[in-house]
């Protein structure tokens, strides 16, 4: 039985909630990007050619601008008519956080590792950090390549470990050292030390 990474992002995407997309607020988007220029309704009018008004009027939702109100708003604003109806991709800075103190993680043990889940009562991650100990000894333990989406990053924590890619040598690591690599590359990791190494493994979500 081996590490199966998938079964790992599956637990981790389902402890989320599910994110529905709420109808865009025209008026409130052009607000947010008239303060985020840190400019006056004056301003803002004048830069798009809008009496100030009517800028007020498109902000507060109490009037509908046709397409060249539209267009000048994006010129004065200096994006395209698009982006007037995108909402910015960044989420606002919210001081998420969640500690995990040593010992603690949703344990997932294989034949070949044993996983401990980090951050596990975060929701809407965009990465997934995991402690594992690694029991295997031999690339013979695995059922083949290890493949699934985004990219991981790999720490050493004690021990010594050999990372087995497919399209690379291997390589042997010990405390300290670190890999980052495409997870849709076929990989494995095994213990050379005499006791099981640890790693720290983060995958990315997104």
């Amino acid at each position: 039985m081996t590490r199966d990474p998938k079964s790992l992002i599956r637990i981790a995407r389902e402890s989320g909630e599910d994110s529905v997309a709420e109808p865009l607020d025209l008026g409130q988007r052009v607000r947010e990007l008239r303060k985020e220029r840190n400019w006056t309704l004056e301003q803002a009018a004048r830069q798009a050619g809008l009496a100030r008004s009517t800028l007020s009027k498109i902000e507060n939702g109490q009037m509908s601008p046709t397409y060249e109100a539209l267009k000048k708003l994006a010129v004065g604003l200096e994006i395209s008519v698009p982006q007037l109806f995108t909402p910015p991709r960044a989420e606002k800075v919210n001081g998420r956080m969640v500690v995990t103190l040593s010992g603690e993680g949703q344990s997932h043990a294989t034949a070949t590792y044993e996983h401990a889940l980090l951050a596990e009562t975060l929701t809407r991650k965009k990465m997934l950090p995991y402690r594992a100990r690694v029991r295997a000894r031999d690339m013979a333990e695995f059922d083949g390549w290890v493949r699934h989406d985004g990219e991981e990053f790999l720490y050493v924590l004690t021990g010594v470990i050999r990372l087995y890619t497919e399209f690379y040598e291997p390589v042997e690591m010990k405390r300290g050292d670190s890999a980052y690599y495409d997870a849709t590359m076929g990989h494995n990791v095994v213990s050379v030390s005499p006791e099981d190494a640890t790693i720290l493994w983060v995958t990315s979500l997104a």
